[in-house]
């Protein structure tokens, strides 16, 4: 393990010497580029080098306490030695944490599809609760939605709505959304004050980069028709909305949101092209871990992944039994607990199946 965080040390250091070099200061473009390379391995290093410290510091405190006889001094000493320690074994945890595999999707930013399932009105009501959700965490991350396409309802609900998530990292965070939503709650329409359940299904594609995948313009049928939805001054007046279908997979893609036709096309490209990454990483990965099925979950929108349950202010993770009683809380944006918590679950997994090869 430390022969090859070894190597990214000193390859840190090379990358720091050079970003002060006149060549690399005056091109912008080289200095991103080293720049990127140096945050890809920094925390390793940084991490790497606390571990160091903490081991030299546990071996001057032994010679202290082997040579003194001064009774202050070897109390000082024995402090700092288990201090030491404890610092050797969580850096220690830590560095075989950031040396796992990471997922090159994780930077990536990313299309979000949520769409209405089991329970009509009322799960199309609820998709447009999770949008807000999802919209709100976005922005406390810093990150920027765009609307890509969107199916409202008379009373304000989302049969589906598309949007792109961009920022740094998107990914990396919005993955485990993926799967089926279940909400259970006394729907506005219900004048009995019964509890109801309704799903909504969610998928989180990375977006595809062009290099990635070449799409033949023989495979694509492209339709145009005019934009429908709950209103809006330019609806239904022009023919500005796209449908692509990509005839090989019969996948249909339709954009609506933009005026332009052009847009439009634009955005439905991008979804068709991580649609289609995704499915062909998520072949590779079936066949890579055959029937393994990940703790935190396959991120296949059929599998229930959480129950929103209304009248108990409860949510719950069913890949990690998580039950949270931060309903108001985590439908305002602040995902972070669940999140982490799947991300840990992750990290934990992916450790264990490293101890094992």
């Amino acid at each position: 393990m430390f022969e090859k965080i070894e190597i990214f040390d000193k390859r840190y250091s090379e990358l720091s010497e050079r970003l002060y070099q006149p060549s690399v200061a005056g091109n912008p473009e080289e200095y991103q580029k080293i720049m990127k390379e140096i945050k890809s391995i920094e925390e390793i290093v940084l991490t790497y080098r606390k571990y160091k410290e903490a081991v030299q510091t546990e071996k001057d405190s032994l010679e202290i306490l082997e040579e003194t006889s001064d009774k202050e001094l070897k109390e000082l000493a024995q402090a700092e030695l288990n201090k030491a320690k404890d610092n050797i074994e969580s850096l220690s945890e830590k560095l075989k944490i950031l040396l796992l595999p990471k997922d090159p999707n994780d930077e990536r930013n990313v299309i979000v599809e949520i769409r209405g399932g089991a329970g009509g009105e009322e799960s199309a009501l609820f998709s447009a609760v999770l949008f807000r959700m999802y919209s709100m965490y976005a922005e406390k991350k810093g990150f920027k939605i765009e609307i890509i396409n969107a199916n409202e309802t008379e009373i304000g609900g989302y049969k589906e709505i598309s949007f792109m998530i961009e920022g740094e990292g998107a990914y990396s965070r919005f993955k485990y959304e993926s799967g089926v939503h279940r909400v259970q709650r006394v729907p506005e329409t219900e004048s009995q004050g019964r509890v109801h359940t309704s799903t909504t299904t969610v998928a989180v594609l990375p977006e595809a980069e062009d290099v990635e995948l070449e799409i033949d313009p023989n495979d694509l049928k492209i339709d145009t028709f005019r934009s429908s939805g709950a209103g809006g001054q330019h609806i239904n007046k022009t023919s500005s909305a796209i449908r692509i279908t990509h005839l090989p997979t019969g996948m249909v893609v339709e954009c609506q949101d933009e005026r332009s036709q052009y847009k439009n096309k634009d955005k439905a490209l991008k979804v068709l092209k991580s649609r289609l990454l995704k499915e062909k990483q998520d072949k590779q990965a079936s066949e890579i871990a055959e029937n393994r099925k990940m703790q935190v979950g396959t991120g296949d929108r059929s599998e229930r992944i959480r129950t929103y349950n209304y009248p108990q202010g409860r949510v719950t993770d069913h890949r990690i039994g998580l039950t949270l009683y931060k309903l108001e809380e985590i439908l305002n944006g602040n995902l972070d607990e669940v999140i982490d918590a799947l991300v840990a679950a992750d990290r934990a997994e992916k450790l264990k199946e490293s101890m094992e090869k």
